[in-house]
């Protein structure tokens, strides 16, 4: 295939006059081709685009020029630096940060080529959530939100959103796509609206949707009964007759068994909070804009899904705490949905109204804390005896000491780097709030 730009070609950054030097193809797009390229001795990426995509979107150079202008809005994006031209070559691109390999597509977990733990799509979920507030915060709509776009380490779940180029001041309608069909939000469909911060919240919710059921918030016995999923046929599904597959008031659209396993899988595992969270986004939020779920209620809820997270006894498979269930059913826990054997509440730790489950890979954060939402950094973690595995500690990664009062009533103060044994009725000053560990 002919490449935009040959293997060792120089182009010029425009703002700082840099020279970069290509290397290889990386991949190759609807909008142009993107390559790994040295700029100043650090590899980067640099997308060039085609020649007829420039002709329709006149307005791409000025939409990336207020990026880089604005600059990223944290980490999790592979944002515009510069923009970059070539003298001889037709078009132009911009650099941007390099893709490390660790990261995969969305698309690799939905055709099952990975199989990422409970705890790294939740993580997954919250940095998405808190990515894309950011942006909205700035007064930026994203307009393509989509598994195409995302890139996770499912080991961990860490992410980064990739073409930040269609990224616009919401309100403005120059340029740009309308975004990634099964994504888009109905009116949107309909053509009854262009995107907006609005839209990017339903294209929000159908992302979480996919990534913790493996399936499509819209695709149940209406999709399975389309024997041709034409324009009008993706029109009606997503756009004029939208049917949540799990909306409580109308059946008509549930999964079919053998053909959408996926969701009939997923669905019950979750807690009652999360379910309800998604039959708001796809019922009242489906063609009421403003009463969309907002990302502030997303993030809190994802973490609270996964501070909820325990692992079974038997088989080691990963489950969820539901105080609605204990409720429901005076406190007995559901079996594992794995081996159906019954499951031990591991220790846990009452911050305010938060319940976090003291598992042996479980972190506080600074939200736990009474502090600003911050995940790079956790400022606790369950930790091992170094000399005694038998017992289990919490360690302290913050910065500041920690007071403790346990069940006898001795008070101690706990370093940081030190670590407080897992004991019930312990009660442990933070500073601007206090944790209790129970059982």
């Amino acid at each position: 295939m002919d490449q935009l730009l040959a293997n060792n070609q120089t182009v010029t950054t425009d703002s700082s006059h840099s020279p970069c030097k290509v290397e290889r193809l990386l991949g190759a797009g609807g909008q142009g081709e993107v390559y790994q390229c040295k700029l100043g001795g650090s590899s980067v990426a640099l997308k060039w685009y085609y020649p007829h995509y420039l002709e329709n979107d006149t307005g791409l150079r000025e939409r990336l020029r207020n990026a880089i202008h604005l600059g990223t809005p944290n980490n999790k994006f592979l944002w515009p630096i510069e923009l970059a031209s070539a003298d001889g070559i037709q078009g132009f691109g911009y650099v941007m940060p390099i893709r490390d390999d660790r990261y995969k597509g969305l698309n690799d977990l939905m055709m099952g080529r990975l199989d990422p733990s409970f705890r790294a799509l939740t993580t997954a979920c919250i940095q998405l959530v808190d990515s894309f507030l950011e942006i909205h915060a700035k007064g930026f709509c994203y307009r393509d939100i989509s598994f195409g776009n995302v890139f996770f380490d499912p080991d961990n779940g860490d992410v980064l959103i990739c073409d930040n180029d269609n990224v616009v001041e919401n309100g403005k309608t120059e340029g740009g796509i309308l975004g990634t069909p099964r994504f888009m939000a109905p009116e949107v469909v309909r053509n009854e609206a262009l995107p907006s911060t609005e839209t990017d919240l339903f294209s929000l919710a159908v992302l979480l949707f996919y990534l913790l059921t493996i399936s499509h918030p819209l695709e149940g016995k209406k999709e399975a009964d389309i024997r041709c999923l034409d324009a009008p046929a993706m029109k009606k599904l997503y756009g004029t007759e939208p049917v949540f597959i799990f909306d409580p008031q109308d059946t008509s659209n549930r999964p079919v068994a053998g053909i959408q396993d996926n969701p009939l899988a997923y669905w019950p595992l979750y807690p009652k909070f999360i379910q309800n969270l998604f039959i708001r986004a796809f019922t009242t939020g489906m063609n009421t804009p403003d009463q969309r779920i907002r990302e502030s209620e997303w993030r809190s809820a994802l973490i609270k899904l996964r501070d909820s997270i325990l692992y079974c006894n038997s088989c080691g498979a990963e489950n969820f705490y539901d105080g609605d269930q204990l409720q429901e059913t005076g406190g007995a826990l559901a079996p594992c949905w794995a081996c159906e054997q019954p499951i031990k509440l591991p220790p846990r730790i009452r911050i305010d109204q938060s319940v976090v489950m003291l598992n042996r890979d479980s972190q506080l954060f600074p939200h736990h804390l009474g502090n600003a939402y911050q995940f790079d950094r956790p400022v606790a973690e369950v930790s091992r005896h170094p000399t005694n595995p038998n017992i289990w500690g919490l360690k302290n990664l913050s910065d500041r000491r920690w007071t403790i009062t346990t069940a006898e009533g001795t008070i101690k103060d706990i370093e940081p780097n030190r670590s407080l044994t897992l004991a019930v009725g312990t009660k442990i000053n933070f500073g601007q709030v206090t944790g209790e560990i129970r059982l």
